[in-house]
């Protein structure tokens, strides 16, 4: 999403702007209007082309906390992590050339999962662009694919225009990276100072005007409906829309699945959230999407990790299709009524539309697939026969011993798959994890960023071994911000979900997936972070406690099953009711 904006009122550095009390550098106009627009910490790391910034945070660091990351990439995945579980907008802050190509990971990331973030990076001085002068890249060139807006300062007058314009592009409409690109020169041009917050932006349209006549043709399938069933996305949360969500199923009686990102828009034990949907999703949502009459998707994009193969994909439905993005509809699964708007006024409009109903056989329906599931699948899972830990029941064990009210943080592969199934979910905003990109190496710096977000929550972090050492590093950044983080390494000795894929379609033709690992105990204490293994599942309970007890971070090292597998699965391109079990 690349907006044509108009250019700033001015290219000259003060010309024409009101006058504020002194001079001041653009380094130091920036970090005001940070903190005008509601900024409390940044995730950064300095460099060359950033000094002048970080030479004028040195006087703001009571007003502006910086956390010293390891890496740049592990900027954006924290920066992410705390606008996951704030809402707020995630901010970044590196140097050029490699530093600012450092995030693209995390950028792209971002605007996958739709994630509010402002990226700012440094560049060498504007006389030297072009000339490819030392640690000069193209940043605008780069990232405008991967953000909703890239701009490049050149003049110190402009910051302030810029920073409230990205600010207002990342947090309004359907979220995600904003990146602001400046130039050396404009860090240390000194300008008289002037802040104004942006809210509007001639065609920019953040929040559409709803369609009344959609809106009433939506209702009326719904009313004629036997068997509507919703898929809930991460729009919902997004839009703050989860009452909204709740008075509309409950006045239609309508059952619903969730999407990966979406999992924590309703409480787990909710009479109405039916599960998962997708290729490690729950049985009855994936069949019932084949046996609805209505189907009703709210703030989802219909990603081929849910829909499978399209062509076999709801063809017995009228669907319905909330959305605040106009480019979603129809992109992916054809649909019969489009409601363009943000969801929580879309679903407020619909609802007082619907007639009270009831649809207790279609929802008893769902019961045998559930019955099937945890027959084949959960029971195995969570009360094995063998010996050995499945990652399941270690899950299980750890969400239940916080209530179910913790943050969960995932990194991806067989780790994720697990975590998001077998986690339960009491609280908005709960799931953090990465959706539409899959990075490994998410998940430690994303639970920094969430811990910071969410400070009075328990962070609990599920990785597996290979994640974990692509962004290790970040112990570094915990340790010195002494935060509490409880870090559960789901530890195979294999990059599980390949390995996973290479034994059910490659005939088991392992190819480069074992893995050699380190004492990772030995790492964590090295970090000061407390740490202990555990192999026996008599030992698991004790060791989860320890680690909740713990007054700090802790990794709980759990060793499980190299050949275990996350089960149900769809094969990739097949039907969503074709189910590996």
């Amino acid at each position: 999403m690349n907006y044509e904006l108009c250019a700033p009122p001015s290219l000259d550095g003060a010309g024409g702007r009101p006058t504020g009390e002194r001079l001041i550098t653009g380094s130091e106009a920036l970090l005001r209007t940070l903190i005008a627009e509601g900024v409390e910490c940044v995730f950064g790391y300095p460099g060359g082309q950033a000094i002048p910034i970080y030479d004028i945070l040195y006087d703001y660091k009571d007003k502006l906390r910086h956390v010293l990351v390891r890496h740049e990439q592990g900027a954006t995945h924290a920066a992410q992590g705390y606008a996951r579980v704030s809402g707020k907008v995630g901010v970044a802050l590196v140097t050029s050339g490699p530093g600012a190509t450092n995030t693209v990971t995390g950028i792209a990331d971002a605007m996958l999962d739709s994630t509010p973030m402002v990226v700012v990076t440094g560049q060498v001085p504007s006389p030297l662009l072009g000339t490819d002068a030392f640690q000069e890249v193209d940043v605008i060139g780069i990232t405008l694919p991967i953000t909703k807006w890239a701009y490049q300062v050149r003049h110190a007058g402009d910051v302030a225009w810029a920073v409230s314009r990205a600010f207002y592009i990342a947090s309004t409409g359907r979220p995600g990276p904003v990146v602001i690109d400046i130039a050396k020169d404009a860090q240390l041009e000194r300008i008289d100072y002037s802040y104004k917050p942006v809210n509007f932006i001639r065609s920019y349209q953040p929040w559409p005007d709803l369609n009344h006549e959609r809106i009433e043709k939506a209702a009326e399938l719904i009313n004629n409906a036997e068997r509507p069933f919703a898929l809930v996305g991460q729009g919902v949360t997004l839009s703050g829309a989860e009452k909204e969500l709740k008075c509309f199923l409950d006045k239609a009686d309508v059952p619903a699945g969730s999407t990966m990102l979406g999992l924590s828009a309703m409480p787990s034990d909710y009479r109405l959230n039916k599960g998962m949907l997708g290729m490690h999703g729950n049985i009855g949502p994936n069949r019932k999407t084949n046996e609805c009459d209505v189907l009703i998707a709210i703030g989802m994009r219909f990603d081929d990790r849910v829909t499978g193969n399209p062509n076999t994909y709801a063809k017995q439905a009228k669907i319905i299709h909330l959305d605040l993005d106009n480019s979603e509809f129809d992109k992916n699964v054809k649909v019969d009524v489009k409601v363009l708007g943000d969801a929580k006024a879309s679903l407020r409009e619909i609802t007082k539309l619907l007639k009270p109903a009831t649809h207790k056989e279609w929802i008893a329906s769902f019961t045998p697939a559930e019955e099937e599931e945890y027959e084949k699948v959960i029971k195995k899972e969570l009360c094995p026969g063998d010996a050995v830990l499945h990652m399941g029941e270690i899950v299980r064990k750890v969400s239940e011993a916080t209530g179910n009210k913790a943050v969960l943080v995932t990194d991806v592969g067989q780790n994720q798959m697990m975590s998001v199934r077998y986690f339960k979910y009491s609280q908005t905003r709960s799931v953090i994890t990465s959706g539409g990109l899959g990075t490994m190496g998410f998940g430690l710096p994303a639970s920094i960023g969430a811990k910071m977000g969410a400070p009075d929550r328990t962070v609990c972090l599920f990785v597996g071994d290979g994640g974990l050492q692509m962004t290790m590093q970040e112990l570094g950044t915990i340790m010195q911000e002494k935060l509490d983080i409880k870090i559960i390494l789901l530890n195979n000795n294999y990059l599980g979900m390949v390995r996973q894929w290479q034994e059910l379609f490659f005939h088991k033709r392992y190819s480069c997936t074992n893995m050699e690992n380190p004492d990772f105990t030995a790492i964590a204490k090295a970090f000061k972070i407390g740490a202990r293994e555990v192999w026996k599942r008599e030992e698991l309970d004790h060791a989860i406690q320890e680690m909740l007890d713990y007054k700090g971070s802790f990794l709980l090292v759990a060793h499980v099953e190299e050949s275990g597998k996350v089960y149900p699965m769809v094969p990739a391109g097949g039907s969503i009711t074709e189910m590996l079990y």
